[in-house]
């Protein structure tokens, strides 16, 4: 693929002919092309000389639908074939394409096409990440059906993502808002819930204290205010739903060693996780002796070290002081800001039945993220200090041997053991009794993915006053996203207003209950979506692991560096997750990653209040724009293309002006695809690229008017500078096809067409509507000396041009061109090894017979070797 790139980028300066420009045909052939109708040669027989606008629209109507019936015909599944998986990442469906999806698309469908002329077999799918916030906003505002709203931009984008030319296996089509996907979403949520990986605690929500209810960060503006109401947001603690995907975060981290280059994004990654070296251990809190119902999980800096706590220390911001906890009062009473406050409250340890006091910390932060940790004076010079100050008693763990080994004492079964081994033993003993013992960092927190709102998977849970939490029955799937009337509730979740749904039986006992009104985060729909599209009609398991083992795992991954930790991060545990249940053969689920760049536009700001202006406010006249009622000089910046910016660009005008593989090729010219793309089309490279095209249109018809004269081509004719000629062009390997050939090397040699039939093969991923036309072109030229393709097949069905083994063998000598004082005198054969090594070079010049003879005995002031040319010049007095 990079040949092709590369291939791409230079023709335009090798392809030496001076041809009018695309505007100026534009300009010259505007009245004639709207009084014409010219038809192309796959529907006349007849070829086109000239690639005019209205040429470029007929090729594209009439290829339009016949390169996605091809796409269809060779996506069945052939399993004799390698597979390759590519994925581009799903989008929400707001209802229109920008330029962003335009540039992800193209890519993936240029990398789908590229493959299977490589001879793969592609799986290149597409569906919407449809639930989310927008719809449900959407439907408060403008008393729209949240699904009804989803539906209808769902059609709006498959009908744009059609118009570019796009290729997907739409048979592979998923919606995550449907039920026949959320049911298998449920069904790994009770999945996690059965492993005990999922579970319900309080956690901080953003609160409207006006509409009394929980609000999404996005809805929370810059000044800490409701969207809506306008309230100051309050934090307020909430029963949530969380996922302890810090169970796998050394697992994740650790695999990171095993994927190829990420650009960048395994470090970030690496960097979001952080270094796992300890671990949380369940507590069970009492008072006076007494259980009170509460576990508490604790970080331990030092995990053989366990068996020396002291203590346990919470912030003063900790759930049990500020949410629905029964010690909630108790711990607010003892606590006093600024000290190291000991609570009648005390810890037991679930490894080990130590039971410590709990402690209110002084400090108002722990390290990073954690909460709760547990105090080992041992080993930590700040828990000692607090201990003996508190009056607390420990026990010193570590004893270290005369040669410098440490291992433990006084930690019961584990006594004994050296610190190293201590540390697994300890864990496993953890990970067995399922009270932790899972190694993670201090950054990480468990993955909270209840949402108080609507539009989303509905969490398949029930609560009865008898039985408790009850997993809904994996038979009963899916529970249903009921109608509704009215989206806001005062103080709940708006599907709790559902009475007949809200209102249900339990599963165990029969008795009345009520379901779980929270939905899921929309990062868990996203996080197994690729495997849903292996096979996406199953409607008796997610997906079928065979046919999962199969595609996975995808073979390159394409989306926007915004979703480098997140989105990855979730997926990656979701696959690990499926992996050790036996779900799926392979654990990571990406293999190469795409990151692509921004497409960024100009924007004008007033630096007095910093607001953005659209061009018909702007004054362009002088040499800097300036706004044009007040003069003011604007700050000019590149941003990311927004309606509020006003410098966003509307794809369909874009394609519908220069027409789809004109986009597709700039899109792709334009920046390697990790960078950002500035778009500016008064300075851009599309009249390049457009010019780039009519070039290579000509080059085809220089070949068809030659070959179909009437003169049988035959190589023998060609004279020694002609063969030389077409040597050259051998030895250039495609992208120096020069307009300049003489007409009688375009006639007569093998090299001209072979090289504009590879050409012609390797644009076709990229501007697959001119290929195809162009391949019918050559396909009609007579007397073809091309025979390694099917002519009677269209472009995108042939085989990628592999590797010409005898241009990549190398002669054992090379000539060296000599010059002397810039004057060519002859030429010396040298070793193809030292071709490089100016010394050596020279060296064996001066010992051969034309040095001899040319330069013996006269002073050489320097000998210049060509680092491009096998040349080398003598200046000599």
């Amino acid at each position: 693929m990079k040949l092709a790139m590369w291939m791409l980028r230079h023709s335009t300066s090798c392809l030496e002919r001076r041809l009018c420009g695309w505007q100026s045909l534009l300009k010259q052939n505007g009245r004639q092309a709207l009084g014409c109708n010219r038809n192309i040669y796959s529907e006349t027989g007849t070829w086109e000389r000239d690639y005019r606008p209205e040429t470029r629209k007929s090729v594209e109507e009439y290829w339009h639908s016949r390169i996605k019936e091809q796409f269809q015909i060779i996506s069945e599944t052939d399993k004799s074939k390698p597979k390759c998986y590519v994925l581009s990442m799903f989008p929400y469906p707001s209802g229109k394409l920008h330029m962003g999806h335009v540039r992800v698309y193209t890519i993936s469908d240029t990398m789908a096409h590229f493959q299977r002329m490589r001879g793969f077999q592609v799986l290149h799918p597409m569906g919407w990440d449809a639930f989310g916030l927008p719809a449900e906003n959407a439907a408060i505002e403008r008393g729209l059906d949240p699904e009804e709203w989803t539906k209808s931009n769902i059609a709006h984008m498959k009908e744009q993502l059609h118009r570019l030319g796009l290729c997907f296996d739409w048979n592979k089509e998923v919606t995550t808002s449907q039920s026949d996907y959320y049911k298998w979403t449920q069904f790994l949520f009770l999945k996690l819930f059965m492993a005990g990986m999922a579970y319900q605690k309080e956690g901080l929500v953003n609160w409207d204290p006006v509409d009394q209810t929980v609000l999404a960060d996005e809805q929370v503006d810059e000044n800490g205010c409701s969207w809506r109401s306008g309230a100051k947001v309050e934090q307020k603690y909430l029963k949530q739903w969380f996922i302890r995907t810090t169970n796998y975060a050394k697992s994740l981290l650790d695999a990171l060693e095993g994927l190829p280059d990420w650009y960048g994004v395994k470090e970030m990654q690496a960097n979001w996780i952080g270094a796992c070296t300890g671990c949380y251990f369940d507590f069970e809190l009492k008072v006076n002796g007494e259980k009170v119902g509460e576990k508490l999980a604790a970080y331990a800096f030092f995990p053989e070290a366990v068996y020396g706590a002291s203590h346990l220390s919470i912030l003063p911001s900790h759930r049990l002081l500020h949410g629905d906890s029964k010690l909630r009062h108790l711990l607010q009473e003892q606590f006093v800001s600024d000290t190291d406050c000991r609570t009648p409250v005390t810890a037991v340890n679930l490894l080990n039945g130590q039971e410590i006091p709990l402690i209110i910390s002084a400090k108002e932060e722990f390290e990073d993220r954690l909460d709760t940790v547990i105090g080992i004076p041992c080993v930590n010079p700040e828990d000692s200090a607090v201990a003996q100050k508190l009056g607390l008693q420990w026990r010193e763990v570590f004893e270290t041997l005369p040669d410098g080994t440490e291992k433990l004492r006084n930690s019961g079964e584990f006594t004994g053991l050296d610190r190293r081994s201590a540390i697994q033993a300890i864990l496993k003993h953890a990970r067995d009794l399922g009270i932790g013992g899972h190694f993670t960092s201090t950054k990480m927190r468990d993955w909270l993915i209840s949402r108080q709102r609507y539009w989303g998977t509905p969490i398949p849970i029930i609560h009865c006053p008898s039985c408790g939490t009850v997993p809904v029955p994996y038979e009963e799937l899916p529970v249903p996203l009921p109608k509704l009337k009215s989206f806001t509730a005062k103080g709940t979740s708006p599907l709790s207003t559902a009475s007949e749904w809200f209102n249900c039986t339990c599963p165990k006992c029969k008795g009345p209950a009520k379901r779980e009104t929270d939905t899921m985060d929309t990062f868990v729909d996203s996080a197994w979506y690729y495997y849903r599209y292996t096979d996406p009609h199953n409607s008796q398991k997610p997906f079928d692991t065979v046919l999962a083992d199969f595609w996975m795992p995808v073979d390159l991954y394409i989306g926007g560096k915004e979703h480098a930790v997140m989105h990855l991060y979730y997926a990656r545990f979701i696959s690990h997750f499926c992996n050790d249940q036996n779900m799926v053969k392979y654990r990571e689920p990406f293999h190469k990653l795409l990151v692509h760049g921004l497409i960024k536009g100009k924007t004008y700001r007033l630096p007095s209040n910093g607001r953005y202006l659209k061009n018909e406010e702007i004054s362009f006249s002088g040499p800097d724009p300036v706004h044009a009622k007040t003069s003011e000089k604007l700050q000019i910046t590149w941003e990311k293309m927004s309606k509020s910016k006003y410098n966003g660009v509307d794809p369909a005008i874009v394609v519908q002006q220069y027409g789809i593989d004109t986009v597709r090729l700039y899109i792709l010219y334009a920046a390697p695809p990790e960078q950002d793309i500035l778009w500016d089309i008064k300075t851009d490279a599309i009249p390049g690229v457009l010019r780039w095209q009519v070039r290579l249109w000509a080059l085809v018809t220089k070949l068809i008017d030659a070959r179909n004269a009437g003169v049988l081509p035959c190589p023998d004719l060609l004279n020694e500078k002609e063969t030389s000629e077409a040597k050259r062009m051998w030895q250039s390997k495609n992208y120096a096809i020069s307009q300049q050939a003489t007409p009688r090397v375009i006639l007569h040699s093998r090299e001209y067409e072979e090289a504009l039939v590879a050409l012609c093969i390797m644009m076709a991923p990229m501007a697959p509507h001119l290929a195809s036309e162009l391949w019918k072109g050559l396909s009609s030229v007579q007397n073809k000396f091309f025979t390694l393709c099917q002519w009677n097949t269209d472009v995108l069905l042939q085989q990628w041009p592999s590797v010409d083994p005898v241009y990549m063998q190398q002669p054992d000598t090379v000539q060296m061109i000599v010059r002397i004082n810039n004057k060519v005198c002859g030429s010396v054969n040298v070793p193809q090894h030292v071709v490089k090594n100016a010394e050596r070079v020279q060296e064996l010049i001066l010992q051969s017979e034309l040095g001899i003879r040319q330069l013996q005995g006269r002073p050489i002031k320097r000998a210049i070797l060509s680092p491009r040319a096998t040349l080398i010049n003598f200046l000599v007095e």
